[in-house]
């Protein structure tokens, strides 16, 4: 998480003008990035991060180092963790963490305060919601099930799912399709600039929460429609629902 001062300063930007519609009316499919922005799932993903380094005889990187290294698929964030002087292990780290990861999936995870209201207020309303991450695919329909959040959702779309990842627009129009929604009345909710770009690439609008890997600022300078402490707080300055914090 991160201090106050830089979670507090959230605005609406870009797409301000959206505050004057009733925003249930005109969001009528949301779609909501995983890590970071519904569950903290950090915990299973750096000790399975750590693992994978230790086998290849690497120090293990820091719970920072990995909250910055993901957002834009595997072989990006471990690309990231082993650097520049250690690139020709990427090809043997992916492989080895996706053996390493089923014993973890479900290690420290935690649905996100406000996650669980969020999606009910929606459904409730009749707006469509689906996760929309790149995380792989088949892993994030284990945890949605596992934590009941799959009760709220008309739609997973994750890595090795499609051929594309965000923030390829290819991506948000395969969901959107598939969900029979119009990108007219659709946004995107998530924690990070891969998030941003994925709205701005498809033609819609990203709201985002500082719970997962980036603050305030840089969320605000990727372009975010709105950045939000919370998602009780973007539910209600965003998506005009009623959810407790």
């Amino acid at each position: 998480m991160f201090a106050d001062e830089e979670t507090a300063n959230f605005s609406v930007r870009s797409w301000g003008t959206a505050r004057h519609f009733d925003r249930v009316t005109r969001y009528r499919t949301v779609l909501f990035d995983l890590d970071g922005t519904l569950l903290d799932h950090f915990g299973a993903i750096h000790r399975t991060h750590s693992q994978t380094m230790e086998k290849l005889g690497l120090p293990p990187p820091t719970m920072e180092q990995v909250r910055r290294a993901v957002g834009g698929g595997l072989d990006e964030a471990v690309r990231r963790i082993v650097g520049p002087q250690h690139e020709h292990l990427v090809a043997q780290a992916a492989p080895l963490y996706r053996s390493l990861w089923p014993n973890n999936i479900l290690y420290e995870l935690r649905v996100l305060p406000g996650a669980r209201e969020v999606l009910q207020a929606l459904r409730a309303d009749g707006v469509r919601c689906a996760v929309f991450t790149n995380k792989h695919g088949d892993s994030s329909r284990t945890l949605m099930q596992h934590t009941g959040l799959d009760a709220y959702l008309d739609g997973i779309f994750g890595a090795f799912d499609t051929p594309w990842l965000k923030p390829d627009p290819k991506f948000a129009q395969h969901a959107l399709k598939t969900l029979g929604a119009d990108p007219a009345t659709a946004c995107l909710v998530g924690d990070s600039p891969y998030d941003v770009q994925a709205g701005i690439a498809a033609g819609f609008p990203c709201f985002c929460v500082t719970t997962g890997t980036h603050n305030a600022e840089e969320l605000n300078a990727a372009g975010a429609a709105g950045v939000y402490p919370d998602l009780a707080t973007l539910g209600r300055e965003a998506l005009g629902i009623q959810v407790s914090s």
